[in-house]
């Protein structure tokens, strides 16, 4: 009879402890690289929402058609949407960033432009009473009042692109995505169970930290709720 091994490795074994102490350092930089894909991406779809929700705020009858582009954009299926990127951005992270960044455009938008249009007009008049411009009463009044919706459409594009960044993997820049997508093709139950719960780890992490984020800078929610 042939004996069984004594490695968790050589079984295949859903839970090893010896694949995260043998594979320490490609965990590592996997982890490493999914945060950089989707920091940078969420980074630079806010950079963009903004604008266009103010936009869609300042002039109503541009809101119909930014909602419904941003929509379509995240109607469009993740390997759809890199190979319509792929001509522009060749294989490459650039190509992984830009598809986040367009589906999380759609999450961002909508929740910023929600949180401008609660602001109440009551308060728009006050300050344009003690002499605030457009600009003035944008940043100290109005993103300050839509902060707390605009910190929720954060959070769900934030998990998103942790789980949509996996996607990456088809073109060799998916962080926790390379090692889950190599995982499945060689069957190697370990690296596919351990790189899933890192990207859980990552997201319930990212939100959480985000949370705090918006419990910071909007302290009268928690005096109101009080």
């Amino acid at each position: 009879m042939t004996a069984i091994p004594d490695d968790c490795l050589a079984r295949n074994e859903w839970i090893c402890g010896e694949y995260l102490s043998t594979r320490r350092q490609i965990l590592i930089d996997a982890v490493v690289q999914h945060l950089q894909l989707t920091a940078v991406s969420v980074l630079i779809a806010l950079v963009v929402a903004v604008p266009l929700a103010v936009l869609a705020r300042r002039w109503g009858w541009a809101a119909g058609p930014v909602l419904a582009l941003t929509t379509i954009l995240y109607t469009i299926p993740s390997l759809a949407m890199f190979s319509l990127l792929l001509p522009v951005y060749g294989l490459s992270a650039a190509l992984v960033v830009a598809g986040l960044v367009l589906y999380s455009l759609t999450l961002l938008v909508r929740n910023i432009l929600a949180g401008l249009r609660a602001v109440p007009e009551d308060t728009r008049q006050a300050a344009r009473g003690m002499g605030y411009g457009p600009i003035r009463l944008l940043l100290t009044v109005e993103l300050p009042l839509a902060l707390p919706a605009a910190m929720a459409g954060l959070q769900i594009a934030t998990v998103s692109a942790v789980s949509l960044a996996t996607v990456g993997a088809i073109v060799g820049f998916g962080g926790l995505g390379n090692l889950i997508y190599a995982g499945m093709n060689t069957y190697f139950k370990a690296q596919v169970l351990t790189a899933s719960v890192l990207c859980v780890v990552i997201a319930v992490a990212a939100d959480l930290l985000l949370l705090g984020v918006q419990r910071l800078l909007t302290p009268w929610t928690r005096a109101v709720r009080s």
